[in-house]
């Protein structure tokens, strides 16, 4: 009886592993307007499979960046963030814009995602920074922390090096940039208006 609820458990779990999954993805600039999106369980399986190659901590943060892009992607087939384009002037007045607190918001919701899911094993998923020029000038990105989990932690020891995972520089569907998140506060990365 105990081993039947035990695989009943089991069975139960990976099936729910496969499941679909919906995200609200933020537009318009500051999480003005909001949008449910739903991925399939093929979408999902593609991500975990993609994922799932990451040999070291580098080559995932490399695959995370693909990742954020492809579901971002995904959610513009199902909301208005399609419209979106790299930077804050190459889409001025669309409707489904993105700013930086949109990105941030919800590449964070995604990274969420990938680790409830178990499909991180060498980072984490942190809070979004806020870098700041001149007072006025903001600008915010999601963040992971190097963590890798057992078995890699003998090997990779934890380093806690943070990196910020911005998908705001590109247009929707392209890969997030990804860079040591000291880097990114001294305002490196793409030039985008």
């Amino acid at each position: 009886m105990r081993r039947a609820a035990l695989l009943c458990g089991l069975a139960l779990l990976c099936a729910a592993a496969g499941a679909q999954e919906q995200v609200a993805v933020c537009y318009n600039y500051g999480c003005l307007n909001a949008a449910t999106v739903t991925y399939d369980r093929g979408q999902l399986t593609q991500v975990r499979e993609l994922l799932d190659d990451a040999v070291d901590a580098a080559h995932e943060r490399e695959l995370i960046g693909v990742v954020v892009g492809r579901l971002l992607g995904w959610a513009g087939r199902q909301s208005p963030i399609h419209a979106d384009r790299g930077g804050n002037y190459a889409d001025e007045g669309v409707y489904g814009r993105m700013d930086c607190i949109d990105h941030a918001t919800t590449t964070t919701r995604l990274l969420r995602l990938l680790e409830r899911r178990g499909w991180l094993r060498w980072h984490r998923v942190r809070e979004p920074e806020v870098r700041t020029r001149l007072v006025i000038f903001d600008h915010w990105s999601a963040v992971i922390e190097e963590a890798p989990r057992a078995p890699f932690r003998d090997a990779y020891p934890l380093s806690r090096t943070r990196y910020a995972v911005d998908s705001w520089f590109y247009d929707n569907g392209e890969p997030a940039v990804v860079m040591p998140l000291d880097a990114w506060m001294d305002w490196e990365g793409p030039r985008v208006e």
